[in-house]
């Protein structure tokens, strides 16, 4: 199949972005996960905004354009917060020994295993670097004794360096109610601006959307040469099952019907089947994928049976977004 770049992606339709995890920091998965998602024919690869993991990536994508020079140049994208967010946290202990008796379910629901035991059956320790902030730890322990601890990345001070390294897009997660916490972030990046291919909002739903959304394109104009609405319906939930796409497709067509300028891409709940319920009417610039595209290759990983096995895999989800049906793109859209 012929390679298409990132931005006719966009306007076609057919764009695919790998998320690593705004706070995923375990630099062998990151240059691995980049590896396969650039042979599959990636457009864009979202990680977290740290040098260490900008390279690792990089290594991974030079690694497969090594592998197949046919293959594509995926846009580098960092991720940055105004503000709390699910997405900027780790899951810390408050008391690493359980009680003798305890279960420790916790082990059990930890997506990447960055929950183990160590040293005593009783003790558990977290490996930071393979925390990207789940959650899904903290309600199930019995004693509770593990919380998230959130963080806000400096932007300003780290994207200059960011681009040096070769970044090329910026996503900003906000929530409704932060104008002021996103005029202030924006305010920060905008001598940036002019260096980045794309800028990507990502935000959930909730009442007030559509006046935040309209503040947040005051607040951001002259508006950046492409701007993408990342819809995020249930944040980091696309390994729990299929259902878990509905509210990412619900939000966006309540996005699609407000007529923003942009793209409006998924993301939040994305799995192996929001391609089919997606119906092709909308003009949905295209998906990212994050933890159902980490999981889906993860046995290939770092200490997994051999990194090539995960090439066909992390092609074939590729594919069905690059080979969706798309109708004829509209000028409005209708909630048919």
């Amino acid at each position: 199949m012929p390679v298409t770049l990132p931005n006719v992606s966009l306007q076609q339709g057919t764009w695919f972005k790998l998320i690593c995890g705004a706070s995923f920091h375990h630099l062998p998965s990151i240059r691995e996960l980049a590896f396969l998602y650039t042979l599959a024919g990636a457009d864009c690869i979202d990680v977290a905004a740290d040098p260490a993991i900008v390279q690792a990536a990089q290594e991974g994508i030079r690694r497969a354009q090594a592998e197949d020079p046919q293959v594509g140049s995926p846009w580098l994208m960092v991720s940055v917060n105004d503000g709390e967010d699910v997405h900027f946290r780790k899951a810390v202990l408050t008391d690493p020994v359980c009680p003798a008796d305890c279960p420790q379910p916790c082990l059990a629901v930890c997506p990447p295993h960055a929950l183990i035991r160590a040293g005593t059956s009783t003790q558990v320790h977290i490996r930071a670097e393979l925390c990207y902030g789940c959650g899904r730890c903290e309600p199930v322990c019995p004693h509770q004794r593990i919380a998230t601890q959130g963080y806000q990345v400096a932007a300003a001070e780290i994207l200059p360096s960011l681009l040096e390294l070769g970044v090329e897009a910026v996503e900003i997660h906000t929530r409704i109610g932060r104008q002021s916490q996103f005029a202030q972030l924006w305010g920060s990046l905008k001598p940036w601006l002019r260096w980045l291919r794309a800028v990507s909002i990502s935000f959930n739903d909730g009442p007030g959307l559509e006046v935040y959304l309209r503040d947040l394109l005051a607040l951001m104009d002259p508006l950046p040469e492409v701007l993408i609405w990342q819809v995020d319906g249930r944040p980091m939930s696309g390994d729990l099952g299929a259902g878990a796409g509905k509210a990412t497709l619900k939000l966006a067509r309540k996005v699609l019907s407000m007529g923003l300028p942009g793209y409006v891409q998924l993301a939040g709940g994305t799995n192996g089947q929001t391609v089919s319920l997606l119906d092709p009417r909308w003009p949905v610039a295209g998906v990212a994928f994050g933890s159902y595209a980490r999981q889906l290759v993860a046995t290939y990983l770092e200490g997994g049976p051999g990194l090539a096995g995960g090439i066909p895999v992390a092609k074939q989800l590729v594919q069905q977004v690059k080979q969706r049906a798309v109708a004829p793109r509209q000028t409005c859209f209708s909630s048919v």
